[in-house]
């Protein structure tokens, strides 16, 4: 299957993260079909930047975001982190590099241990790879809480369901940082918080990205969170990546018609505004059996019999050195793509 192609990847920068044609499949039981949920897709992160992920559900984000972490490990493609290409790690090797990749989960209570006071289920990680001694241990476990506004000693005397959602996120978070990592998978860390804890927390970890020089990769639904936390945000859709841009770029100039309808669709809270018709219909195809060329020809009201046998590849638009990149015959800037030739196969 052809990728969503590799225009976008940089070649200056400090690049921490440098994904390549990655594909994660999984089987449909003894059918013989697979699940395609990540088809090919390339993507490169810097050190120090933040990178929004977005689209719909069943769009590929958090499948995506597990694949870096080799959880499980991908299909195909590449994966390198800090100058190590992970999918070929021995299993060992593999979880000492997880040390320096860490992931925070969209429903922070269940992903804490209910049995264990939360100051242990914090220090745990410093146990298990034996960094420092007990004191150390506990002193830098205490720090960390109190930075993303916990109480150690209330910390050290309750569980997990004895603190509020936004609460037990702050102490995923802490959890997170406590091994030191350099990059951090946000997989909707505030999806499940209400709209006033949300910015509590985003701004929580803008804060942290400055003071410990972290990078992240940051996977939302709501556009207006990522636009406010990312420097470069990827629009997915089945599988695929449709558009890479600079957050305002994106926002104020989007170039696939996937990106201007999930923007059109973003709730305005002024009544006097006039709600708009969003021009989409229909439901995502299946990723079993996804559609041949444009994985979202059949949702778009621009589509010709080029998008349903071509595929798009990413190219850039706008301005010349933006980093606006579009996979889509017919843009709504950048003008019409040029035709691939394809030689035939001898």
């Amino acid at each position: 299957m052809a990728g969503s192609g590799k225009a976008h990847l940089r070649t200056t920068g400090d690049v921490l993260l440098r994904v390549e044609d990655l594909v994660m499949e999984f089987p449909v039981g003894r059918t013989g079909l697979k699940v395609h949920a990540v088809s090919g897709i390339s993507f490169d992160v810097l050190r120090g930047e933040t990178l929004g992920v977005v689209g719909e559900s069943g769009c590929g984000k958090s499948t995506t975001g597990k694949a870096l972490m080799m959880l499980p490990r991908p299909t195909s493609g590449s994966v390198e982190f800090e100058g190590k290409e992970l999918t070929s790690l021995p299993a060992d090797e593999m979880r000492a590099a997880r040390t320096r990749m860490q992931m925070i989960f969209q429903d922070p209570i269940s992903s804490l241990n209910p049995r264990r006071k939360v100051r242990d289920i914090v220090r745990e990680p410093l146990v298990i790879w034996k960094r420092g001694t007990s004191a150390e241990q506990l002193k830098k476990v205490d720090a960390l809480l109190e930075e993303v506004g916990i109480d150690p000693q209330r910390a050290a005397e309750s569980q997990a369901h004895q603190f509020s959602g936004g609460q037990c996120q702050r102490i995923s978070i802490a959890r997170s940082l406590v091994l030191d990592p350099t990059l951090i998978i946000c997989d909707e860390p505030v999806s499940a918080l209400d709209v006033s804890v949300q910015a509590q927390v985003l701004n929580l970890l803008e804060d942290l990205k400055a003071k410990h020089g972290l990078t992240l990769v940051f996977i939302a639904h709501d556009l207006a969170v990522v636009k406010n936390i990312s420097d470069r945000i990827q629009v997915m859709y089945l599988g695929k990546i449709c558009e890479v841009a600079p957050s305002n770029s994106l926002y104020d100039s989007p170039a696939h018609h996937y990106t201007k309808v999930l923007i059109d669709s973003i709730p305005v809270p002024d009544p006097e505004i006039a709600i708009g018709q969003v021009a989409i219909e229909g439901e995502p195809p299946s990723p079993v059996l996804p559609p041949p060329g444009c994985r979202f020809n059949p949702r778009c009201a621009a589509a010709d019999d080029r998008c349903r046998t071509e595929e798009p590849q990413l190219r850039e638009v706008g301005d010349a050195g933006g980093g606006h990149y579009v996979a889509c015959h017919h843009p709504l800037i950048g003008g019409e793509a040029p035709l691939v030739v394809r030689l035939p196969a001898r």
